[in-house]
């Protein structure tokens, strides 16, 4: 199942094809926009475009920037699209948070929770855990950590109730 190839994935498709739509599109959505040439230049802005977007694909340098520049950002679109998802499973709807406080650690736990995922779905989680809870200074670190952590909360809450006096 793996090793199949689809239409959509030819390398004619993906080397080439993509790479100049997407140049194309996005030079002529500029053309446009700005009307450097005038208004109603369509046929103009169209060929300026079809000859920006076949000379992108002669190089195959910025042909791999731009390649990788997309998988990047669709990759960050579906890990902040799963965040937000989250993020309105907690706050949204009729049990919505109204203590900042309780938002802002919803917002911490959601923060690592898709932080945890995308180690995960990455295939590095089990070495990220490894270098994190399975070496020699591991638990004196996350010791030291939480005790850290405990103080600075009842610090914090004194503080806010000294405050409140």
């Amino acid at each position: 199942m793996a090793g199949e190839e689809t239409i959509l994935q030819h390398w004619i498709l993906t080397r080439f094809a993509y790479p100049f739509l997407l140049i194309f599109f996005i030079v002529f959505a500029v053309l446009e926009k700005t009307k450097i040439f005038g208004d109603d230049k369509k046929q103009l802005n169209a060929l300026v475009a079809f000859v920006i977007g076949l000379i992108f694909i002669s190089v195959v340098y910025p042909t791999l920037v731009v390649e990788n520049l997309i998988l990047f950002l669709t990759v960050a679109l579906v890990v902040v699209f799963i965040a937000l998802l989250l993020w309105g499973f907690v706050s949204g709807g009729e049990a919505k948070i109204s203590s900042k406080g309780l938002k802002i650690v919803a917002g911490i736990l959601i923060v690592i929770a898709v932080a945890i995922a995308l180690l995960w779905a990455m295939g590095i989680w089990d070495e990220f855990a490894n270098l994190l809870f399975k070496q020699s200074w591991s638990k004196s670190f996350w010791t030291n950590l939480i005790f850290i952590v405990v103080i600075a909360v009842a610090i914090a809450l004194m503080m806010r109730k000294g405050k409140e006096k």
